[in-house]
């Protein structure tokens, strides 16, 4: 795997549904190499801090791979690294390969797969197209969110690297399907053993915990 582009973003203000509204989704490649901080990457912004950023997402990356398939989908040509959202598009970033806990060497630092990435509106705006939504969560390959366990730099072009792989089988396509596939026959299982996870983010733990209270 490697880095194909570094991307970053200021917060911006765009129109939704006729109000003005505060967002840093759209993010553009930088050449520069970028400090990756405990909470954030330096010089990328949020908006929102309760939806972004922090300790469990405080890194955000997408598989370039994923690129000619939504190009395809939504008929849109311009669609380019960064306008997922992610800090970092990276090439074969796989989901059904990845799993909560797993870590990976990104440049100098060192990251830990938190959660998957569940969409909102700011990426309809991002893309120009409300079908995303929808479509983004059925298609399962989310991107992966990492919390960051040694501090470090990162530039485009860095290989990136797993330095430590999980042994519990909950990917995070696997983890994202079981949550909002109801037709997935091992949901319930999967919900189950992913709440056993430490590495799981706290905000996915509960999201497990009420679902499963459902089927009680």
């Amino acid at each position: 795997m490697k880095i194909i582009s570094t991307n970053i973003a200021k917060v911006t203000t765009m129109m939704h549904q006729g109000k003005a509204i505060s967002t840093a989704i759209l993010k553009q490649p930088t050449s520069k190499e970028v400090s990756i901080e405990r909470t954030c990457v330096i010089g990328d912004e949020q908006a929102d801090l309760k939806w972004h950023g922090g300790e469990e997402k405080a890194v955000y990356a997408f598989s370039a791979n994923h690129y000619p398939y939504w190009q395809q989908q939504l008929n849109n040509d311009s669609l380019a690294a960064g306008m997922f959202g992610e800090n970092f598009t990276i090439s074969d970033l796989a989901e059904e390969d990845i799993h909560i806990g797993d870590k990976f060497r990104l440049g100098s630092a060192l990251l830990e797969v938190s959660q998957p990435r569940e969409p909102c509106f700011k990426l309809a705006l991002a893309v120009k197209d409300e079908r995303i939504l929808k479509l983004f969560t059925r298609r399962y390959c989310t991107g992966v969110y990492f919390r960051v366990i040694e501090t470090g730099h990162a530039k485009t072009d860095d290989l990136v690297y797993c330095e430590h792989k999980a042994n519990h089988g909950i990917t995070v396509k696997k983890l994202f399907r079981a949550f909002f596939d109801n037709k997935y026959s091992d949901a319930t299982q999967v919900m189950k053993t992913a709440l056993t996870l430490p590495t799981l983010a706290p905000e996915w733990q509960e999201k497990l915990q009420t679902r499963l209270s459902k089927y009680d």
